[in-house]
């Protein structure tokens, strides 16, 4: 008999915790748009690499201006570390400490985008690749710019903040669910040991 007086397999099991897919919760906005920004500062520095290897190709090609495809390759290694910087792997921002901070990767983005605007070969049949190497190199000084103007507020700061928060977040939930599946696992032990 249990403490109620009531027999021992009529013992009403406690209610079951709410579901967790009701923990789980809603994605930081401000991240979002971080991971959005940084979506599009990539892809647009994957153009200046995609241009000034286009631009380093017809320079060599041609042999008339051996320095300009030097420097264009200079620029795609640049613009390289501007795409991986924008990845936030651990590996790259343990020895590039600058490029952890946002006022540091703007001004690496507008270099790379100066790099891509520099040296323009105006002639007429180049006037496409001309015109493609000016919108990827505004579009990145454009990002540059932000970058710059975010570090100066301390945007960064306020990201990394707010992603250990998510981080933190994602990781009790994580412990909550174990911990039920663990709960369930008693129950059910329990239950067989009645039986």
């Amino acid at each position: 008999m249990s403490r109620n007086g009531d027999p021992e397999g009529d013992e009403p099991l406690p209610p079951a915790p709410p579901s967790t897919a009701r923990l789980r919760p809603r994605p930081d906005p401000f991240l979002v748009v971080c991971r959005c920004f940084s979506v599009i500062t990539s892809l647009t520095a994957i153009l200046c690499i995609a241009v000034n290897v286009l631009s380093a190709v017809r320079s060599f090609k041609n042999g008339s201006d051996v320095f300009d495809g030097i420097f264009r390759c200079y620029a795609v290694v640049i613009a390289f570390f501007v795409v991986l910087a924008e990845t936030e792997w651990g590996f790259i921002i343990k020895f590039w400490k600058i490029l952890e901070y946002w006022a540091g990767r703007g001004m690496l983005q507008i270099f790379v985008a100066v790099m891509t605007r520099a040296f323009p070969d105006y002639s007429k049949r180049q006037r496409d690749l001309v015109l493609l190497q000016n919108k990827a190199s505004y579009l990145l000084l454009a990002c540059g710019l932000v970058y710059v103007f975010s570090g100066l507020l301390c945007i960064g700061l306020l990201k990394r903040s707010r992603q250990e928060r998510e981080i933190t977040r994602e990781q009790a939930v994580k412990d909550l669910e174990e911990l039920e599946r663990r709960r369930e696992e008693l129950e059910q032990m329990l239950l067989a040991e009645r039986a």
